[in-house]
């Protein structure tokens, strides 16, 4: 960054993803938040002419608040790589590998890392017949925010029809039951773990919509528990090479214990909307969401 006494900011945000109206709603919440921590402040709403905009902007460091693909799967990393702007976040390989679940978790198997049984498979022979026994999840390997999410239960007669829009391949993994748990690492730092409570699967709606779902920080489950989810996440956050802020979703099966515990996925650009989970961590771990903003802005480098 430079040396002037009020960094320039641009604020990366929509995009052409699934997830661009989260990621608005994430820029404007954060652009806001710099703004009052002191900083000069540009929002850019990314589209082909990027390197045109940033050129005119021509921001000390950009705070990436883009979510999916394009923004969160390395693209635009290597774009700020390229044109040596410091950025937020991970950098190209790690959100490239973080944002490819099947590859995510061929790493964390190698770290000794829980996570359950998965395939990749094409949309048509998943819409054909049963390419794993139920109960199992049919999503998309490269999109978040539980975009595109089918659950196929135990003893289901026929297989998912999937939608259009739905990718050519599709990754398919074994139903782990059980609740959902999250989470957040700020560089070398887990920040708690919050239960995610819902009437039903945690899903786009749940996520972003008011009172589609309740959070629960501290999370109310047992010690070793809770534990082990901030170990497991900041082991992922490593083992993926991630940077800034990242947050790890876990499903537990309360009957089975520790052994119940699996990771979902690491997410490399965790949502900052109003009811998003990463700063509801942060303040619970005395950290204001101007700070929290912040933070993120002084850790931005190239070289990521």
């Amino acid at each position: 960054m430079s040396s002037r006494t009020s960094p320039k900011v641009a604020v990366l945000m929509g995009g052409p993803s699934a997830e661009r109206e989260v990621s608005l709603s994430t820029g404007r919440e954060c652009a806001a938040a710099l703004r009052e921590a002191g900083y000069e402040v540009v929002e850019v709403d990314a589209g082909p002419d990027l390197v045109v905009r940033l050129g005119e902007v021509s921001p000390d460091v950009v705070f990436n608040a883009l979510h999916g693909r394009w923004g969160e799967d390395g693209c635009v990393q290597g774009l700020l790589e390229w044109q040596r702007i410091p950025y937020s976040h991970s950098g190209v390989l790690a959100s490239a590998v973080a944002m490819d679940k099947q590859r995510s978790k061929d790493v964390f198997k190698q770290a000794g890392l829980p996570v359950v049984e998965s395939v990749i498979a094409a949309k048509a022979d998943v819409s054909a017949r049963h390419v794993m026994a139920p109960p199992y999840v049919v999503k998309p390997n490269n999109e978040g925010s539980s975009v595109g999410i089918y659950i196929v239960n135990d003893g289901a007669n026929t297989p998912p029809q999937l939608a259009d829009s739905m990718p050519d391949e599709v990754m398919v993994e074994t139903y782990a039951p059980g609740r959902e748990l999250t989470t957040t690492v700020m560089g070398d730092r887990a920040l708690g773990v919050t239960d995610i409570i819902t009437d039903g699967w945690y899903d786009y709606d749940a996520k972003y919509a008011e009172g589609g779902s309740r959070h629960e920080i501290p999370a109310n489950v047992p010690q070793d528990i809770y534990d082990a989810c901030m170990d497991y996440a900041l082991r992922a956050h490593a083992v993926l090479g991630c940077r800034g802020v990242s947050r790890t979703d876990f499903r537990w099966d309360e009957a089975r214990g520790l052994d119940g515990l699996i990771i979902l996925e690491t997410n490399t650009q965790p949502g900052m909307t109003p009811t998003s989970l990463s700063p509801e961590q942060a303040e619970h771990a005395g950290i204001t969401f101007p700070e929290f903003c912040s933070w993120i802005v002084e850790d931005a480098s190239c070289d990521r």
